[in-house]
């Protein structure tokens, strides 16, 4: 059955709306009446700029008119790490902190300036060019992503209303301030998600080359690799329970051993490639080099990190610790080292307003797990690899299907280690780009606890009200059209008739999307 085609009216609706809160995003973070510094009148009214100790490159080409009318439009997605990736898209990997951002999006972005905007080349300056690749990529990137989570949550879940309304809540994501600026996100989550979604649909070499990609994207893209070895090592299981082996069976099963094991390396390769690729350009580049200060950089950037101490390539003819290590990994070194990144090591007392403020996706991603586990306890324990009667028929559909295992399993990990290991404010957005799980489960919830969402009641709850059942005449009035009602517009037009739990559900999406707006945009800390 096809599960993603443009007839589906549903997978319209995810487009559409998808398009239309890019656009509304764009539209609030744009400097319509700029002052100097500023990226939002509108928002500087509330919280005025903060001087912030990040990366901030000298701009070295004069802006002319047209660059000012895009700094003033786009200004808002340059923020914090987006400085980095706008600066390896022009300039390359300058400064060893640099290398902690992986190569695949400023490429994407430097490519799309060079290629598709070159016609601007004469208006525009190249920083200008990449903000306006960084805005196009990213929403087309968004928009992708969220079909992509339609189709993988039809696959998935069995379950069209979950799926829809899952895709819908991701376009109004606690992360979309990063969705929207330029950073690596969007693409992360358009590649991973479709690649989870060819995995469920059984193309296992279109689903291994873009987790490929994924991994050239962000480094936690190298967790993906479980989901191709969970799939191979349960299909291996599946097919000896289907036919126990025999003495006369015993080189088939080696056979199949062998071929596991040979797939099974070949997928890890694959997703490990890019990061391994570039942990050995960085070497090359920061370790084999001569003694003199590399050619042909500006003035203005060799003081820039003579003032802030960051290291050149070889500079001063003194290469750098991570060099002389047994893995020479500058990924782990400048986690390490820039940006204090480790066990334990944000557990501090002034840190706790960004534990604060990671704690709502902290909590939903806990709730998460526990729902789950506590609703499928054997499957849990056997890992999903036991071949269950109740499994042959028609499998269970919902968040709590035993399809949803490894990709909760994936989540909780990510839970686990960004809250442990990681500067913790990060987690809305990693979990948000990385995972199905926050959108799968807020969607879940509110379709089993919101009573304008269901169709039709059952013996033991209450009678709806007039206002709702209205709402639901309209409703099942529209799906006969053809044009399904977004169950998230329908929510929020009727925000006083839902229950608590709909409202701290929304007013998390809401708030964060727009919280995440007015703070990142004038450079005060966020997520």
């Amino acid at each position: 059955m096809e599960l993603w085609s443009w007839q589906d009216p549903y997978l319209r609706e995810v487009v559409w709306f998808a398009l239309r809160c890019r656009a509304v995003t764009l539209l609030l973070q744009a400097s319509l009446f700029p002052r100097p510094g500023c990226c939002s009148a509108l928002f500087n009214l509330l919280i005025p700029d903060h001087a912030a100790d990040a990366f901030s490159p000298p701009r070295l080409s004069e802006a002319g008119p047209w660059d000012a009318v895009v700094e003033r439009l786009l200004g808002g997605l340059s923020r914090w790490d987006a400085e980095h990736f706008l600066f390896i898209a022009e300039r390359g990997y300058l400064y060893e902190h640099n290398c902690a951002f992986l190569p695949l999006y400023p490429l994407s972005l430097r490519a799309a300036a060079a290629g598709l905007l070159w016609p601007l080349g004469r208006l525009l300056r190249v920083r200008s060019r990449l903000l306006l690749a960084a805005a196009g990529l990213n929403s087309l990137c968004s928009v992708l992503a969220a079909a992509a989570l339609y189709g993988l949550g039809r696959a998935a879940l069995r379950s069209r209303p979950v799926a829809f309304l899952a895709a819908l809540l991701f376009s109004l994501s606690p992360a979309s301030v990063f969705l929207a600026a330029a950073y690596s996100e969007s693409m992360f989550a358009c590649l991973v998600f479709g690649a989870m979604w060819q995995l469920e649909r059984g193309q296992s070499w279109l689903s291994g080359l873009l987790f490929c990609l994924a991994s050239g994207v962000r480094a936690n893209g190298l967790l993906n690799a479980g989901f191709l070895l969970y799939s191979l090592g349960r299909r291996f299981a599946l097919r000896l329970q289907a036919a126990p082996g025999s003495v006369g069976m015993l080189l088939p099963l080696w056979k199949q051993l062998l071929s596991l094991a040979s797939s099974a390396v070949l997928a890890c390769a694959g997703i490990f490639l890019p990061f391994a690729l570039f942990q050995f350009y960085a070497y090359l580049r920061f370790c084999e080099l001569g003694t003199a200060a590399e050619p042909g950089v500006p003035q203005a950037l060799l003081q820039l990190a003579r003032d802030r101490g960051y290291r050149l390539a070889a500079m001063d003819g003194v290469k750098p610790p991570w060099c002389s290590q047994r893995f020479p990994l500058v990924y782990s070194y400048i986690q390490d080292s820039y940006w204090d990144v480790g066990f334990l090591r944000y557990f501090k007392l002034r840190q706790i307003p960004n534990f604060l403020l990671a704690m709502p996706v902290t909590l939903l991603g806990s709730w998460a797990a526990w729902t789950y586990v506590t609703a499928n306890p054997r499957h849990c324990l056997t890992l999903g690899l036991e071949r269950r009667k109740s499994e042959e028929g028609k499998p269970r559909a919902g968040f709590c299907s035993p399809a949803i295992f490894v990709y909760l399993v994936h989540a909780t990990v990510l839970l686990v280690f960004g809250f442990f290991c990681m500067h913790v404010q990060v987690l809305t957005r990693f979990l948000g780009s990385s995972s199905p799980i926050l959108y799968w489960f807020s969607a879940h919830l509110l379709q089993e606890h919101e009573p304008l969402l269901r169709s039709e009641g059952t013996g033991n709850q209450t009678m709806a009200s007039h206002a709702e059942r209205s709402l639901l005449a309209s409703s099942d009035d529209a799906c006969c059209r053809g044009t399904p009602e977004n169950p998230v517009v329908r929510l929020l037009v009727n925000y006083r008739l839902i229950t608590p739990l709909s409202k701290c559900l929304l007013g998390f999406f809401l708030s964060y999307w727009l919280l995440g707006l007015i703070l990142h945009c004038n450079f005060w800390p966020w997520t």
